[in-house]
């Protein structure tokens, strides 16, 4: 069975719906999602289809989709709250490091360390949302790979600028170079095919960034 990282209440926090929603869509949303976090609990997120999670919510399959197009969009729903405490961690810590004056290798080396994290708790979660395209930078529901590299490709440029790194590297190619091993199919075979910990993954995902120190 797989460990899935639901927040059994997330139903009810901020930006899982709009701001002035009706009190009948957002009941029907609380239901959806707290029935989906159930049924995925219960038996992974890869078996249960849109139609059960309509069919245990007691609700039309017209209602599920007007609300979410597909089982993709609601995996990315279940994580709102696992990703905003993520993203403000980061932050947190990136404008600590500035404060500090840390390098800015090493602010990459904390940011992936993190990411790796995330990626763990979540990577049944973010199969479903890869898996329906919604990963992809392109994409308007791109959380949260497009945030993770504009991150990740804004301090490569600061540590080349600070000439911590060669300024003539390709940084739009290092940064998707550095966060595809994080790509929640590749992150799934690691675990658990490759049977890699989270520790040996973030080591040596943070041992190629240290090898890009300029001599």
């Amino acid at each position: 069975m797989e460990t899935i990282n639901l927040d059994m209440e997330m139903a009810g926090v901020a930006g899982s719906g709009p701001q002035h929603e009706r009190a009948d869509a957002a009941a029907n949303r609380r239901l959806i999602l707290q029935t989906a976090a159930s049924l995925f609990q219960e038996h992974g997120v890869a078996p249960v289809t849109m139609a059960e999670i309509a069919a245990a919510a007691g609700v039309g399959k017209g209602t599920l989709y007007r609300r979410y197009d597909n089982k993709a969009e609601l995996a990315l729903a279940l994580m709102d709250s696992q990703t905003a405490e993520y993203q403000n961690s980061v932050l947190a810590r990136l404008r600590q490091f500035y404060e500090e004056n840390t390098p800015y290798l090493d602010q990459i080396d904390d940011f992936l360390d993190a990411t790796v994290h995330f990626t763990g708790s979540n990577l049944p979660l973010l199969c479903a949302v890869q898996a329906g395209g919604l990963l992809e930078e392109s994409h308007q529901h791109s959380r949260p790979y497009h945030w993770q590299y504009q991150t990740i490709s804004g301090l490569l440029e600061r540590a080349a600028a600070a000439g911590e790194i060669d300024s003539s590297l390709d940084i739009p190619y290092l940064a998707d170079a550095l966060l595809s091993p994080l790509r929640a199919d590749l992150f799934r075979y690691e675990r658990e095919i490759r049977g890699f910990s989270l520790a040996r993954i973030s080591s040596g995902l943070r041992s190629l960034v240290h090898a890009l120190a300029a001599p």
